[in-house]
């Protein structure tokens, strides 16, 4: 997870972004006179009052991206999962494209234009895909509203006084209701021949199971939902008989809430359990071709068909793997690639402890590496974060589900910040080979530089901001995995070899994303490829396919991202020549936040005229 997207959010259009941003409507204390007439908006005016407009309608209507974002207006509530309230999202979608488009695109100046299209291209594209809205797994390993309830109220829910606290217990009291929303999703996905394939099952009972676990459902050390509430009551400035209350109202909360709803949904789940099968590509739903290449064309932004990207990543396949064998080379080793992928999988040089001390050696690495990427920064940047960022372990209750490494932005209002999460659950995931490379695709100069830039270009419209484009975001990832090496770094050959492996892995996606759910292939049949084909351990190859399973052409993003943005820049390069500057060239990519890749090409376009002129 690394950014949300706002384009599946709304709200009723009757409430004005002046209420919203907290300046309602007051009383005049002198009269007007008739004769003095407002000044008329511009329209650019015009289209930036609709843009936040129709962000704030977006926020207001999803408590959850509220608490995201570091605001705390509905704070006791859970996201609205029924039907009712999706259909009054997508009449208001329709709402706010009718007024887009009563405004004049052609009078608007160039920045203002570039956030006009992409709100129209946004709002279209949330009412064509309202047919594809069943289309989703709401609960599985990887995300889903069974582990978002743990996670937002320890992550993202902050405690700073009496109110806030209760506010907490207010939406432990309300998981019964937001889970009987659920459940009537999941039915209704399954009378459309929607569920998810049987594996997944496990892992979301066993994820279900844990936040019931430890005080006050059973003895022993206290639940992570009681610890988090406890620890953040304590650190209050407020008498021990107040905090005591405040802990006495989330254990019954816990007890007469939270446990009966985990309970009921772990119940019902075993039953759907029985209709779920081992067919895993969504090829096997009705339309499921015409959805999956909707879902590529939304993820990449581009235009590319499933065999096309299938053939992409066998490319890059071999190209990365003739890579490998030189620096195979350059190490002495003595055997062919596929053995050196053993040497690294098995040799205990490459790993940490799977203990306490191993993981806090990788944390103390990682936060290392990072802090010296940022001493590098003016080779490459003229513009930096300001936010803060730390690196952080993936909690035990969601460490055995969650992805190998993730990045979490910081709030809006700067008081939380962006966070690297390495899951240390398996040490034998997390090789030593690839810290380098992991911690500048999360951190800097990866995601916590590009969100964190976006979120703090205070005179872009917030949709653009806050929102995002996977293709963008993850192919400028991997795409700062190569840059440190471009400027003398990944000194030790293991580890440019780790940085190879990593994007290997992203190739592979191409071919094994495509295969899943375009050519049939089985679960077994896509860890085959990965085993053959990468220096990871069969564990987190498992995990990682039935990752692709679930979340149908995401995986597709990042190699796509990258090679785009590596040939802009080569692009920018040949057409500037001594005039090319890689500082200015990374302005361009990043000051206008995250862009489908043809309006980033166009950008790039513009970049080239201007300097070249």
């Amino acid at each position: 997870m690394k950014a949300f997207n706002l384009r599946r959010l709304a709200l009723p259009l009757a409430i004005s972004a002046a209420l919203l941003n907290g300046c309602g409507p007051q009383q005049s204390t002198a009269p007007v006179p008739e004769q003095v007439q407002q000044p008329q908006q511009s329209e650019n005016e015009k289209a930036n009052a609709l843009f936040e407009q129709i962000f704030m309608d977006n926020v207001r209507r999803d408590p959850v991206l509220q608490t995201r974002l570091g605001i705390k207006d509905d704070y006791d509530k859970w996201r609205d999962l029924s039907d009712a309230h999706f259909d009054a999202g997508l009449a208001l979608t329709r709402q706010h494209l009718t007024l887009l488009e009563a405004i004049d695109s052609s009078k608007l100046d160039d920045a203002t234009r570039v956030s006009y299209l992409l709100m129209q291209r946004n709002l279209e594209q949330e009412l064509a895909d309202a047919k594809w809205r069943l289309y989703s797994y709401p609960v599985n390993q990887m995300f889903g509203t069974h582990s978002q309830v743990p996670s937002l109220l320890i992550n993202q829910h902050s405690i700073s006084d009496e109110h806030d606290a209760k506010a907490y217990i207010a939406r432990l009291n309300a998981v019964p209701a937001l889970f009987s929303q659920l459940q009537q999703q999941l039915e209704q996905r399954a009378k459309a021949g929607i569920i998810a394939p049987k594996f997944v099952f496990a892992h979301v009972i066993s994820a279900s199971e844990n936040v019931i676990k430890g005080a006050p459902f059973d003895a022993g050390e206290p639940s992570t939902l009681l610890a988090d509430f406890s620890k953040k009551v304590t650190a209050l400035a407020l008498d021990d008989n107040s905090k005591k209350l405040l802990q006495d109202e989330a254990t019954v909360a816990l007890l007469t809430s939270v446990k009966p709803a985990y309970t009921s949904l772990i119940s019902y789940l075993r039953q759907l359990e029985q209709q779920a099968d081992t067919v895993d590509g969504v090829w096997r739903f009705k339309d499921g071709e015409q959805f999956y290449n909707n879902a590529l064309k939304r993820t990449t932004t581009t235009d590319l068909t499933a065999e096309q990207i299938h053939q992409l990543g066998l490319d890059e396949v071999a190209r990365i793997h003739s890579e490998m064998r030189a620096i195979m080379q350059q190490t002495g080793f003595d055997g062919d690639l596929k053995a050196f992928f053993h040497f690294m999988q098995n040799d205990p040089q490459f790993y940490y402890p799977d203990t306490a001390e191993g993981k806090a050696a990788y944390l103390a690495d990682a936060t290392a590496v990072i802090d010296h990427m940022r001493t590098r920064l003016d080779e490459l940047f003229l513009v930096k974060p300001k936010a803060e960022m730390i690196v952080k372990a993936v909690e035990p209750f969601r460490e055995q589900t969650a992805g190998k490494a993730f990045y979490q932005q910081p709030s809006m209002d700067g008081s939380r910040p962006g966070i690297y999460y390495a899951n240390l659950y398996r040490m034998s995931d997390m090789p030593k080979y690839e810290l380098e490379a992991l911690a500048y695709h999360e951190g800097i100069p990866g995601h916590h530089m590009q969100l964190a830039i976006a979120q703090e270009l205070t005179e872009m419209p917030k949709f653009r901001r806050f929102g995002g484009y996977t293709a963008y975001i993850e192919g400028w990832g991997l795409y700062t995995e190569l840059l440190p090496k471009e400027i003398g770094l990944y000194q030790d050959p293991y580890s440019d070899f780790g940085r190879l492996a990593m994007e290997l892995w992203r190739a592979c996606r191409l071919v094994v994303d495509t295969g899943i759910h375009a050519k049939k292939w089985s679960r077994e049949q896509a860890i085959q490829y990965l085993l053959d084909n990468t220096p990871n351990t069969e564990t987190a190859i498992e995990k990682a396919i039935e990752r692709y399973i679930v979340m149908p052409s995401q995986a597709t993003a990042y190699k796509v991202g990258m090679i785009k943005i590596i040939e802009l820049r080569e692009k920018a390069k040949t057409a500037l020549g001594d005039k090319f500057d890689i500082r200015k060239f990374h302005d361009v990519v990043l000051k206008n936040g995250a862009v489908p890749l043809d309006v980033l090409e166009q950008l790039v376009d513009e970049y080239i005229a201007a300097t070249a002129a």
